[in-house]
């Protein structure tokens, strides 16, 4: 009886968070822990890998992590934990949204508006091994709009994978600024051996780019390192997998709702049709042997706006520490 007990926790423990279910793949997420401060590592989305091509259409993200960057006065705006282990680093991404078809010159009203940004993102991941508590803080800064070369991005990658050529982007939103802070925290709830773990995960996010608060449970199985602790290498090969789910209240989202500041763009989505709660599920599998890196992970999103569709993509990452 006590070994049937242990194994219907162990299986709830796994489905959790499915039922906790919102937002784009996180850099800064504990599972994707390098135990290391000096890396790089280069992750590229794309809803090609679920046969579509609409909404999250792409992003490309070089992430950069070094001990050299403890210099950047950025990092004061940034909160530490109490006697913590700390990452410091940069990234570039550059991401592209599209409506539900790519074949029509004119605007596609109840459509997902195009749009296109680029970013600069400076982080530091503090860490509280005693506790198992991470918290992650990051500021972004980068424009959306044609500045951003959304279009000569998926017109390029149409050209690559000889597809049709987009159509419609003319009407995407409008050159702006976007600032944006962020705070997450995760705590570790439950470990069993290197086997499994389940994560609590919380996100607020302030500013032009999204305005908006997450949470929600991260289960991981498989042959890992515990990113809540100081020890190195005690594996050198790791195979792992996920499962997050998270739920999100919306306030602001720039790219259906265009910039805060240019309100000149010939289509996006008014405040009222806004899905004020998403959901987001995230899994995958990732590799880490001595220095390399390997991950695959697939998405899926609820319903953004009230004409819109849930929509799903996947992603790779490939990293190596320094």
């Amino acid at each position: 009886m006590k070994n049937l007990l242990e194994k219907y926790y162990t299986v709830c423990l796994l489905l959790l968070p499915l039922l906790s279910f919102s937002q784009r793949i996180d850099n800064t997420a504990a599972f994707r822990d390098l135990k290391s401060n000096n890396y790089f590592r280069f992750h590229y989305d794309n809803d090609y890998f679920t046969a579509t091509d609409h909404y999250y259409t792409q992003d490309g993200n070089f992430e950069l992590a070094s001990p050299k960057l403890i210099k950047n006065p950025i990092n004061n705006l940034f909160k530490k934990l109490k006697n913590s282990e700390q990452k410091y680093g940069l990234s570039i991404e550059l991401m592209g949204f599209a409506p539900t078809s790519l074949k029509s010159d004119k605007i596609l009203y109840g459509d997902r508006p195009f749009s296109a940004a680029i970013m600069l993102k400076s982080f530091l991941i503090s860490t509280d091994t005693i506790h198992k508590t991470k918290l992650s803080s990051a500021l972004s800064i980068g424009i959306i709009g044609p500045g951003a070369l959304g279009k000569e991005m998926q017109t390029k990658f149409h050209e690559w994978i000889h597809d049709e050529i987009p159509h419609g982007w003319q009407y995407q939103i409008k050159n702006d600024i976007l600032l944006n802070y962020e705070i997450a925290h995760e705590k570790q709830l439950y470990k069993f051996h290197n086997l499994l773990a389940l994560n609590s995960n919380a996100k607020l996010r302030l500013g032009t780019v999204n305005t908006n608060i997450s949470g929600g449970l991260t289960t991981t199985l498989g042959k890992i390192n515990s990113p809540f602790t100081s020890v190195k290498n005690k594996n050198d090969f790791q195979i792992y997998g996920y499962l997050q789910g998270l739920v999100s209240i919306i306030g602001y989202d720039t790219s259906l709702q265009g910039g805060l500041f240019n309100r000149k763009s010939p289509y996006v989505i008014a405040n009222s049709d806004i899905d004020r709660f998403t959901f987001q599920t995230n899994y995958g599998i990732i590799i880490q042997y001595k220095a390399l890196y390997l991950e695959y992970s697939r998405s899926e999103l609820s319903r953004e706006f009230k004409t819109g569709d849930p929509h799903k993509w996947g992603g790779i990452r490939i990293g190596h520490k320094l």
